[in-house]
C-alpha cells in the first residue's frame, strides 16, 4: 500500500462545507478563526452561512478552500492517519499541498491565495473571459480547435482533467467560437463553467507578474513530503523553482491526467482527496481504476479512510 494525498481547487466550495467536521473537531473553527484574523473578515461565518455568491468570489473562494483542506489535514494527523509518500493539488490545491508538505506557512498561504484571487479578478474584468468544458474530443483536437478559434484573441486548453474532458479558457467570444467548433467536430457535450476568471491561460500573465513579486516576499521551507507540480508534472526541492512553478501555474494548463499517471508510475495504490467535495476522486477513478480513492470531507468519510488505510 502506497498513499498519496490530493487537494481540490476552485469549484469544490459550498456553503456549509466542513460543518459536520467542526461539530466533532475543534481544530476546524480554530483554523478558520486564525484565517479570519489574517484576512480581516469572518471567513467561518461566510463558509457557514454564505451568501453563496460571496463565497464564489475568487478572492474569498481560494482562502476558504485552502483553510478547509488544511483543517482536514490537521484532523487526519490528530487521528494518527498515515503520512502520504507524495502530494499534488489541482490549481489552487497546489498551495494546500505545499502547506501540508511543510514548505509553506499556513498564515502566509492564506494571505497569498487571497491576493492571488484578487490579482486574477483584476487582470480580467468579469464577463471578458470565460471557461468551458469540452467532452468527447482528444487533446489534440481541442488544442487545434482553440488555435483556429483565436482570431486575434486568447483561447487555449486550461485543464487536462481526463482523456476526453478538457477545460478551455480565454476571451469569452473566443471560447464561444471554440465551443461551437467543438460541437461541429463531434464533441459529445460542451458546458460553460460558472466562473468569473479564465484561469490557466495567457490572460493571466499580467496577474502572474504581480504574483511573482508577491511570492518573493514569502519564505519557503524544505519539503517534508514531495509535491508533484501542475505545470510540468515534476517534483522540485529548490525553493526558487517551486515559486516559479506557482507563477507559471497561473497561465499554463493543469496537467492532471499526467499527474495521476505519475503517481501510478510511483506505485501509488490509494489516494485521499483532502478537502471539500469529491471532484478529484471522480476524475482519478476514470484516469486509473487500479487506484483506490478516498474522499475525506466529513466524519463518516474520515473514519472510512482511516479504517481502510490502517488495516
Amino acid at each position: 500500500m502506497k498513499l498519496a494525498f490530493v487537494f481540490p481547487g476552485q469549484g469544490s466550495q459550498s456553503v456549509g462545507m466542513v460543518t459536520a467536521l467542526a461539530d466533532q473537531y475543534p481544530v476546524v473553527q480554530s483554523i478558520y478563526l486564525e484565517a479570519s484574523g489574517i484576512l480581516g473578515n469572518d471567513l467561518w461565518d461566510l463558509v457557514q452561512n454564505g451568501p453563496e455568491s460571496e463565497l464564489n468570489m475568487t478572492a474569498k473562494t481560494q482562502p476558504a478552500i485552502l483553510t478547509a483542506s488544511i483543517a482536514i489535514w490537521r484532523i487526519w494527523m490528530e487521528c494518527g492517519g498515515p503520512v502520504p509518500v507524495c502530494m499534488a493539488g489541482h490549481s489552487l490545491g497546489e498551495y494546500s499541498s505545499l502547506v501540508c508538505a511543510g514548505a509553506l506557512n499556513f498564515d502566509d498561504a492564506v494571505s497569498l491565495v487571497a491576493d492571488r484571487g484578487s490579482y486574477m479578478q483584476a487582470a480580467v474584468p468579469e464577463g471578458v473571459g470565460s471557461m468551458a468544458a469540452i467532452l468527447g474530443l482528444t487533446d489534440t483536437e481541442v488544442i487545434d480547435i482553440c488555435k483556429q478559434s483565436e482570431q486575434g484573441q486568447v483561447v487555449s486548453a486550461a485543464n487536462f482533467n481526463l482523456s476526453g474532458q478538457i477545460v478551455i479558457a480565454g476571451h469569452t467570444d473566443a471560447v464561444k467560437r471554440a465551443v461551437d467548433a467543438a460541437r461541429q467536430a463531434g464533441a459529445k457535450r460542451s458546458v460553460f463553467l460558472p466562473v468569473s476568471v479564465p484561469s490557466h491561460c495567457a490572460l493571466m500573465q499580467e496577474a502572474a507578474c504581480i504574483l511573482a513579486k508577491r511570492i518573493e516576499t514569502i519564505a519557503l521551507s524544505p519539503l517534508k513530503i514531495p509535491v508533484i507540480h501542475n505545470v510540468d508534472v515534476s517534483q522540485k526541492t529548490d525553493t526558487a523553482a517551486i515559486k516559479q512553478a506557482l507563477v507559471e501555474q497561473l497561465y499554463k494548463p493543469v496537467r492532471w491526467v499526467e499527474t495521476i499517471q505519475a503517481m501510478a508510475a510511483r506505485g501509488i495504490t490509494h489516494i485521499v482527496e483532502c478537502g471539500p467535495g469529491n471532484i478529484l476522486c471522480g476524475l482519478i477513478r476514470r484516469i486509473d481504476r487500479q487506484i483506490e480513492t478516498l474522499p475525506v470531507n466529513d466524519p463518516m468519510s474520515l473514519q472510512r479512510a482511516l479504517s481502510v488505510l490502517k488495516q
